[in-house]
């Protein structure tokens, strides 16, 4: 089913929930990566998922799901076969934002911290954050800076303030955190 008036804007409205990893048997199951810390939630019997295809934004209805290994093996409603699941592998999961549960104090999405400035105590520049890696404990911040990719763990010592309205995270490095990344960023390349 194709959503009315759906398009780039209301995808990119949409939290990322999972990515179909690849099919399982031939009767139309897939495997799903996760992107949410929230999986028994997001991923029932019942539930609506969201998926871009030629950028049109269609909702899928969870028919069946069973976890296996920590991931969920799903089945859509009308998607019978694994020819039919095909052009869905690699394909994004998302739903909208106000499905999210609400968080307590200290914890973000990570939707809300992409494309936040990333400064230092001092106000000094450091990048924007361009991704945030790893599970909710142990999470990291995927900065860009003008020398590289950094990684800063998203830990209270450290990130000292996270404005999500005002798009600005405040940090606190120890000393040569920011360089350390860096240098193995440039040697990456």
């Amino acid at each position: 089913m194709t959503i009315a008036g759906s398009g780039e804007g209301q995808w990119d409205s949409m939290a990322a929930v999972g990515r179909v990893a690849r099919p399982h048997g031939i009767r139309g199951h897939v495997v799903i990566n996760l992107e949410t810390d929230f999986p028994q939630d997001r991923f029932r019997t019942g539930a609506l998922l969201y998926w871009r295809r030629a950028g049109e934004v269609q909702q899928l209805t969870l028919a069946a799901v069973r976890f296996q290994g920590g991931r969920p093996v799903v089945k859509w409603a009308g998607i019978d076969d694994i020819n039919q699941v095909l052009p869905y592998v690699g394909g994004e999961l998302r739903v909208p934002l106000e499905w999210l549960p609400r968080l307590s104090e200290g914890l973000f999405y990570r939707h809300d911290l992409v494309g936040c400035e990333v400064r230092t105590l001092d106000g000094g520049a450091v990048g924007v954050v361009r991704d945030v890696t790893g599970p909710l404990v142990g999470s990291c911040l995927v900065v860009d800076t003008a020398q590289g990719e950094v990684l800063i763990p998203l830990a209270a010592e450290i990130c000292r303030s996270v404005d999500v309205p005002g798009h600005v995270i405040v940090i606190d490095p120890p000393q040569g955190l920011l360089d350390l990344n860096a240098s193995q960023g440039r040697r990456r390349d």
